[in-house]
């Protein structure tokens, strides 16, 4: 889908609600940063996954950008217990993954925890752009059962945004040489 750096398209999120899990202060500069170049003023910005769970008991929000949190995997813990909250309407809220390691074993864990993408950092405005417009017109169905709660994990490889890797992936473990 990318977006043509011709294009005069502009996008305003001056009237969407959006939480930010980042626990690093330089990783959530560059989020608000992201956010507000798009016209975003409601941001509600957390450090913790407490912090996060409390917002979204008491603030009804458009959009999640949440860190996977390194090796802990709060994130995916936090987006796992959102999707089985029954915090309406938040549990149904788009949520989107961060993470700076992202082999198969991430890209798995962030789909079965019920997140609708992950994204690999250093992030971009761009890229972060591409994929808000997609996760807002994918309209996935969201789907709940004794194991999984969150969007469709079936979709069509071709409807991705653009910058989107595709196809086999380092195994897990392999060490790059540095």
């Amino acid at each position: 889908m990318g977006f043509s750096t011709d294009s005069r398209a502009r996008f305003n999120l001056a009237q969407v609600s959006v939480l930010l899990l980042e626990e690093t202060s330089l990783g959530m500069s560059i989020l608000v940063q992201i956010l507000n170049g798009f016209g975003a003023r409601k941001i509600y910005r957390c450090d913790t996954v407490e912090k996060a769970e409390k917002v979204v008991q008491e603030t009804d929000l458009d959009l999640l950008i949440i860190d996977a949190m390194g090796r802990s995997g709060a994130g995916y813990d936090f987006v796992r217990w959102l999707r089985r909250s029954g915090l309406r309407p938040n549990c149904y809220v788009p949520v989107i993954l961060t993470a700076a390691h992202t082999p198969a074993s991430a890209i798995a864990r962030a789909r079965d925890c019920g997140a609708h993408i992950l994204m690999a950092k250093p992030l971009t405005p761009r890229a972060m752009l591409d994929r808000i417009v997609w996760v807002a017109r994918a309209g996935r169905r969201f789907v709940e059962c004794d194991s999984y709660a969150g969007p469709d994990r079936r979709f069509k490889v071709s409807d991705l945004p653009a910058g989107v890797a595709v196809g086999r992936r380092r195994q897990d473990g392999v060490s790059v040489p540095g």
